[in-house]
């Protein structure tokens, strides 16, 4: 299994924000470069079988905004396993019900996605791991899910993941 664990697309800022933070959405700037991260993606043949996402609406729209860049399918799955204050270790459950040979792709937050990539390589949550945001990871997981298990194939900045997008003949935004 491949597990990409995706941070959400940069967001209106607090202070700017008047409402409850859980609604708090993607800023213009974050819908532009998640969009560019994602053409990385797609030049990197990533081919993903779940989007999971936290229900808070910055990251459940950055997996909306992935799932476009990748034909609309599949479908968006959301998963309170990947709220900010989850236990890291609640993504080994999520991960194990899926299919072998699947391909998900995990929006969260920080600290828990750091912590989450820890629990898979090391089997506990490791300092100095972190995403930026619209930054992302992706851990293979060659047998059965377990804590400590888990490869890393590339840790990416969305800096990088969006020149390979225009790497890739995407073109920027």
């Amino acid at each position: 299994m491949h597990c990409i664990l995706f941070r959400h697309g940069i967001a209106v800022e607090r202070g700017e924000w008047k409402g409850n933070d859980t609604d708090r959405p993607l800023a213009e700037k974050g819908i532009k470069r998640t969009r560019q991260v994602a053409r990385g993606l797609l030049a990197l043949g990533i081919a993903p079988t779940h989007f999971l996402t936290s229900p808070l609406a910055r990251a459940h729209e950055t997996a909306r905004l992935l799932q476009e860049a990748f034909g609309g399918k599949p479908a968006v799955k959301l998963c309170d396993e990947l709220l900010p204050d989850a236990s890291p270790e609640k993504i080994v459950p999520l991960l194990h019900a899926l299919p072998l040979n699947a391909c998900a792709v995990c929006v969260g937050h920080e600290p828990n996605l750091g912590e989450a990539a820890g629990v898979l390589l090391f089997g506990k949550p490791a300092a100095g791991l972190s995403l930026k945001k619209a930054g992302a990871c992706l851990i293979d997981l060659p047998v059965a899910v377990r804590t400590g298990r888990g490869r890393l194939h590339w840790w990416l900045t969305p800096g990088q993941l969006r020149v390979l997008g225009k790497a890739g003949g995407e073109g920027a935004e």
